[in-house]
């Protein structure tokens, strides 16, 4: 039986429109149209900063987005870019679904066969890209039958390279309409932006996003990090990544400053924080190590700078020592598949009063769902029932709600796996504690099972950066005759540190089970992909011959 609130009360142009982060642009522009929106940092031979007016943004944003209407981009068209983090990628993250579009940011460090099946199965209709990336992206396209339009990006703080395109970027948004209206989105589960898995076997996945996820995360990235009007965001996090956590967005919404940084590194990051007067930034756990390793413990910042971090559990000891500079670091957890972080390790101000390293040990756990996320859990892989929320009990975590991707694009098999049950499948192992917060133990494929004990990873590598001449660390499961799987380490040394493998195996032997202790350590450099996380499957393979 129908009730009063049933009939009569429908949807309609005056009570309903439907969701995109494309509005979080037009009311910033129009509320403060003379604050200072995106700013590159670049040496006088570049001609110095670029820095643009939120009245500028929106203007580049509309001749981008009419440009390539002009060019036949229409709506559910994918528009790739290939780029570091400079202007014109921001631009992109408006210009294209202002064009009703699907933005593809690539990852600048695929070779070109990815490259090109990317760009295949994602039908790009337009490449924008980099004049830095022209080999790869050379060689990618020779690869297609079917070529996208190639635009140019001639970053003047870059590098330079050859002009692959018959249009440059800033050519095309010169003939574009200044005054061109944004396409809205028919349904907020249009598409908005397609992000390639990195498919470490076979083929990438192509996530699909929708304008409801990325809006609602982008407010969900203000509630829990507490973010006020005019944050000055500096990029480090690659915008390629999850569309760099919808913080796009994010900072759009709040009238915030946009300081690009084309590259990661420790010194400009230091140099833009004190010039341009950073208030926050992002970056996975191999960004806060290298800022932690090039400033001494007794030279902090001039004032407290927030940092957001994931991308693997970060070592309590990290932790530790960038609290230490004056960095307060949040940690957040989230995948490709659920629009970057979606789980925060809310803070309790009752914790404070804990020493430093049991602090640390609480911010290293992942936390709870983002009050966007209706559906948070660590359950038994085979029945979806609950583990015991006793922090031993291991189980797979699931995620479910708005903020998940609407699927893998034409697969519809890895979808139904990933969705099977009801539930999205991360494939990360964790537990739950008590208290409701989970806490990572491992991937699934990286967890060591030693004579039927499971090792967590995760902890012994908290203990090896515990070591005070230990830079960077992991460790992965080695084949054994006797005991199926043994615990296998690879680690960079800090410059000018010394230590042998006997006394790292000593050091992780004092401080856990013997069992979980390496057997095996490799000295070296760690290989990483282009976000920072360390490739455990080239570990693997290296650990089975060395």
């Amino acid at each position: 039986m129908a009730g009063p609130y049933d009939t009569g009360l429908e949807k309609n142009a005056a009570n309903f429109v439907p969701l995109s982060p494309i509005g979080f642009l037009l009311r910033t522009a129009t509320i403060y149209p003379n604050r200072t929106a995106v700013v590159e940092p670049a040496p006088a031979k570049a001609g110095g900063s670029r820095r643009y007016t939120w009245r500028q943004v929106l203007e580049r944003c509309r001749r981008l987005a009419g440009a390539l209407t002009a060019h036949g981009v229409g709506r559910g068209d994918t528009v790739a870019l290939m780029a570091p983090n400079v202007p014109e990628a921001f631009e992109a993250h408006f210009g294209v679904p202002m064009a009703g579009a699907v933005l593809n940011a690539l990852n600048i460090r695929l070779d070109a066969e990815t490259i090109a099946f990317i760009l295949k199965h994602g039908e790009a209709k337009v490449l924008l890209t980099d004049t830095e990336f022209a080999p790869v992206i050379g060689r990618a396209l020779a690869l297609l039958d079917r070529k996208p339009l190639v635009i140019d990006i001639a970053d003047p703080a870059g590098p330079g390279g050859e002009r692959l395109g018959t249009l440059d970027y800033d050519a095309l948004i010169a003939g574009g309409d200044p005054d061109f209206a944004p396409v809205r989105p028919r349904d907020e589960w249009d598409a908005i932006a397609l992000n390639y898995t990195s498919g470490t076997t076979g083929n990438p996945k192509g996530v699909v996003y929708h304008h409801r996820g990325t809006y609602l995360n982008a407010i969900g990235n203000i509630l829990v990090w507490g973010l006020r009007q005019h944050p000055v965001y500096l990029w480090t996090l690659p915008m390629f990544h999850c569309n760099g956590w919808c913080f796009p967005w994010t900072v759009t919404a709040l009238a915030g400053t946009h300081v690009c940084l084309r590259r990661v590194e420790a010194p400009a990051i230091y140099d833009a924080i004190e010039r341009e007067g950073v208030t926050h930034l992002c970056g996975a756990p191999v960004v806060m190590n290298a800022l932690l390793n090039a400033r001494g413990p007794n030279n902090p910042l001039p004032r407290p700078v927030e940092m957001m971090t994931a991308g693997s559990a970060p070592p309590a000891a990290v932790i530790q020592g960038m609290e230490k500079l004056g960095f307060k670091i949040t940690h957040v957890y989230g995948l490709t598949e659920v629009f970057g972080p979606s789980v925060i390790c809310a803070w309790h101000d009752e914790w404070d009063a804990l020493d430093a390293d049991a602090r640390a040990r609480l911010k290293a756990r992942q936390g709870v769902a983002y009050p966007v996320l209706e559906g948070l859990t660590v359950a038994d892989p085979a029945t979806l029932d609950p583990v015991p929320a006793d922090g031993e009990t291991m189980g797979e975590i699931f995620m479910r709600g708005n903020i998940v991707m609407k699927g893998y694009l034409k697969n519809p098999q890895a979808t139904e796996e990933a969705f099977a049950g009801g539930w999205f499948h991360t494939g990360d192992l964790g537990v739950m504690h008590e208290d409701g917060y989970i806490e990572i133990k491992d991937r699934s494929k990286d967890i060591i099972i030693s004579g039927g004990e499971n090792i967590s990873t995760i902890e012994v590598e908290d203990v090896l950066y515990r070591h005070p001449a230990v830079l960077e660390a992991a460790i992965v499961a080695r084949p054994d005759k006797q005991w199926g799987e043994i615990p296998c380490a690879f680690v960079t040394l800090k410059d000018g540190a010394s230590a042998s493998a006997a006394d790292i195996i000593a050091f992780c032997r004092d401080r856990l089970a013997h069992f979980k202790a390496p057997r095996h350590v490799i000295f070296g450099p760690l290989p990483k992909t282009s976000t920072g996380k360390i490739q455990k499957f080239v570990l693997r393979d290296r650990a089975k011959v060395e």
